[in-house]
């Protein structure tokens, strides 16, 4: 666990899932389709909740910031897909992806940037070698990447308007 001034990032649980599933609406929502749609609705599409569902596999690992009252204030994972069912930041079986949400009334305060030293931390720890991931290409989180050395790999092949990024460990 690791204080970050006014808040604390620590390794994730299980108990964490709500959490997860309410900043993936926020990472989700980025792209206006999704944005529109009720969070119930955006969040049972198949191709959404398949970044938190049956959490706990292997490969498997989240980070989480919450004010030191316990207030959640975002976080950041990373899981591995299968070519047969990829993620869209989708690079390679071996390759996990991250997803970040940093909810809307906490942002600007640097929590993006304590979830994402602390979520390649544990990738590192975790022996891999990569991360990738998806980002609506106009959005702000993409100079956040950038400053921690994601570079643009191509059009995500599933969303034209997002880029797939990657980072090498």
């Amino acid at each position: 666990m690791s204080t970050e001034g006014e808040f604390v990032v620590r390794r994730g649980e299980v108990s964490d899932i709500p959490l997860m599933y309410m900043m993936l609406f926020e990472a989700a929502a980025t792209n206006p389709d999704i944005a529109k749609l009720d969070r119930e609705v955006a969040l049972s599409l198949p191709q959404i909740r398949k970044y938190v569902e049956g959490w706990g596999r292997d490969g498997d690992e989240c980070v989480v910031a919450s004010e030191a009252s316990g207030k959640p204030l975002g976080a950041a994972w990373f899981r591995l897909f299968s070519a047969e069912d990829p993620g869209y930041g989708f690079v390679g079986e071996d390759v996990p992806e991250l997803t970040m949400g940093v909810a809307e009334d906490a942002r600007g305060r640097g929590i993006g940037s304590a979830l994402m030293k602390r979520v390649i931390e544990v990738a590192k720890d975790e022996g891999y070698n990569s991360l990738s991931l998806s980002v609506k290409r106009d959005s702000s989180a993409v100079g956040l990447y950038e400053r921690f050395g994601f570079k643009r790999k191509g059009e995500s092949e599933q969303r034209p308007t997002f880029d797939t990024m990657f980072l090498e460990l």
